[in-house]
């Protein structure tokens, strides 16, 4: 791979990603086995202004040895210290850059019940420091190659092929592959705001989604909520693009208005493993029933990790043929894979979405109906003939997307 590329790469990161201001703090989070890619992103954080950066080492392997040998009890301790870096952090307001790499079969065979448990310990500490940096700071994820990711997409390739085609889906479907990535980045925003305008113009009061797979849904939406892209901001102003690559506009549904039966299209690959051909019943709003080709008992867990975590947070919109989706192919990753296609998310709601956010506390989002979870997970439900029809707050019935793709109206 040109190292131009990833250069390139690593600047759209820091610039347009985390969009890194002069003074700032950085702490980057990855996997063990990125050194070299950890390092330029690093030096490009530098040359954007930032006054010091910091990286947080990850690794895959000793986590699962960790859920192997450890006690619920450890697994879920936050010593002192930790909590005490959330405490600064959540004053201090670093931006946060975490660059995935994980292997998706990397966790396969951990005692999940025993990770289950302790997240939910070390979440009842935590949250409050992260609730008190959102809307707050910026944060970007993006992904980088590993071997063991490489290969679960290209089990026929040697490790060095495998690696270097999926370095090569990643620069592509990042927008990342150009002669002037920051600049495709900005045409790339102000389209997807195009669309969102059009959205929110509007007045939808509820999405209808219908799919021959079964799909049956009605989502309820709140009021004060508005559909929004990639590019977000803090409360102060500074914008910034969470996730990269982004295909979405998106908007927070209201907590309770959910009923009927939805049918994911992809794996979901949560905490090294995949749950697979798995469906959705809600009711009142709440996920009630739920059903998997494999690994039922993992989406059981991640259902009742809170209260929050059984109803939705997020309704997504991404065409079917959005340039991840025209790959062929499915990352195990969903930071790819969500943008390949309409999407919907179990857990925390997106309080940005609420005009005028930056008023408003915590109790004044929860009354409008934003969904509180410690979990965020999205699972992939666009399909290829996937219809949506919005329904306004007059009761007229608008076409959204007509065979997994914007209707008419809103190209």
């Amino acid at each position: 791979m040109k190292k131009t590329l990833i250069r390139n790469y690593a600047k759209l990161i820091a610039r347009m990603g985390a969009s890194v201001q002069s003074g700032q703090r950085v702490v980057i989070m990855a996997q063990l086995d990125q050194p070299e890619f950890v390092t330029i992103l690093a030096e490009e954080c530098y040359r954007a202004g930032a006054a010091d950066v910091s990286v947080e080492w990850q690794y895959q392997p000793l986590e699962k040895l960790a859920s192997r040998f450890e006690s619920v009890r450890e697994l879920g301790n936050v010593p002192s210290w930790e909590e005490e870096k959330f405490r600064e952090r959540s004053e201090e307001l670093p931006v946060t850059i975490k660059i995935l790499s994980s292997d998706p079969d990397g966790m396969k065979g951990a005692d999940r019940e025993k990770l289950t448990l302790a997240s939910m310990a070390r979440s009842a500490i935590i949250k409050p420091y992260q609730d008190a940096m959102t809307n707050k700071h910026q944060w970007c994820v993006a992904a980088v190659p590993s071997v063991g990711w490489a290969k679960k997409i290209f089990p026929d390739e040697r490790a060095n092929t495998a690696v270097e085609r999926l370095w090569e889906l990643i620069l592509e479907t990042a927008r990342a592959d150009g002669k002037d990535p920051l600049t495709d980045w900005m045409w790339h925003n102000r389209k997807l705001k195009d669309k969102c305008d059009k959205l929110n113009g509007l007045d939808l009061e509820s999405l209808e989604y219908w799919s021959s797979n079964g799909t049956r849904l009605k989502v309820g939406l709140i009021p004060q909520a508005q559909f929004i892209s990639g590019r977000k901001s803090t409360v102060d102003g500074k914008h910034f693009n969470p996730n990269i690559p982004t295909e979405e506009c998106f908007t927070t549904p209201m907590k309770g208005k959910a009923e009927g039966i939805v049918y994911a299209v992809k794996p979901l690959s949560y905490g090294g493993e995949l749950i697979e051909d798995f469906w959705l019943r809600f009711e009142d709003g709440k996920a009630v029933e739920c059903g998997a080709g494999k690994n039922v008992s993992l989406l059981e867990k991640i259902i009742a990790m809170d209260e929050g975590a059984a109803y939705l947070g997020e309704c997504a919109l991404v065409p079917y043929e959005s340039p991840i989706n025209q790959t062929g192919r499915l990352f195990y990753n969903t930071l790819f894979d969500e943008n390949a296609c309409c999407h919907l998310a179990l857990g925390r709601g997106y309080s940005n979405t609420i005009v005028g956010f930056e008023k408003y506390q915590k109790s004044d989002f929860t009354d409008m109906g934003v969904n509180d979870s410690s979990v965020h997970v999205d699972f992939m439900i666009g399909a290829e003939d996937l219809e949506i029809i919005g329904v306004t707050k007059s009761g007229e019935r608008i076409p959204v997307f007509e065979n997994g793709t914007w209707s008419k109206a809103l190209r």
